[in-house]
């Protein structure tokens, strides 16, 4: 348990805190929003700090490849589900942005274990990266949205609606890259998805 992996154990447990802060309307002005945020950014800045300290000192694990990415997953999918839960995002828009980018994750993690069995990495690409940036800026943003919707406090209406365009904006354009991103991993590692012609001599083999 080096100092990588438990900057990723604790962007996990930062994640029930800021549920509950996301859903704490009994705190006044909207304040548990902006905690709810605080906590997001902390979460995300783990993120980048345990993948530099892990490479810079040469304390990659196995653990941390496997927690790593989960983690990341975890915290994404639970803010999506927040915004949609309290209407940031009305449906059927929000259910169908969650859906496509939770069956990609699926996908892609379903990729990597086939190629991890055949001792193969996959690396993230360029539209995976452009999709986690996006995502990440997108999120934010989409707190914010749902600050302005329940603080309690009359906003100007004009600064409200430059924030709901530039969120449905950035959602969509994390839609949008998510696909790319999707269908560019499975075209690229297609040949996972092949039987192993070992494999498949063997079966032959035995089905004589």
């Amino acid at each position: 348990m080096n100092l990588p992996n438990k900057l990723t154990v604790l962007r996990i447990c930062l994640i029930p805190f800021m549920m509950f802060f996301y859903f704490a309307n009994f705190i006044p002005y909207g304040i548990g929003k902006i905690l709810a945020l605080v906590f997001f950014i902390i979460a995300a800045f783990t993120d980048l700090l345990d993948g530099k300290i892990a490479r810079s000192r040469n304390l990659v694990t196995n653990f941390g490849k496997f927690l790593d990415p989960i983690a990341d997953k975890i915290l994404t999918s639970t803010v999506f589900f927040l915004i949609i839960a309290d209407g940031t995002i009305p449906n059927p828009w929000g259910a169908i942005i969650v859906t496509i980018i939770i069956a990609r994750e699926f996908m892609v993690s379903a990729l990597r274990l086939l190629a991890a069995n055949r001792g193969v990495v996959l690396a993230a690409d360029i539209w995976g990266k452009a999709k986690t940036m996006v995502q990440m800026i997108a999120l934010p943003i989409s707190i914010v949205l749902s600050y302005l919707y329940t603080a309690g406090i009359n906003f100007n209406s004009t600064f409200v609606l430059i924030v709901e365009i530039i969120t449905y904006i950035m959602l969509g354009l994390a839609t949008i890259l998510t696909v790319i991103s999707g269908i560019n991993y499975l075209v690229k590692n297609r040949d996972c998805l092949k039987e192993d012609k070992k494999v498949e001599a063997k079966e032959k083999i035995d089905n004589k």
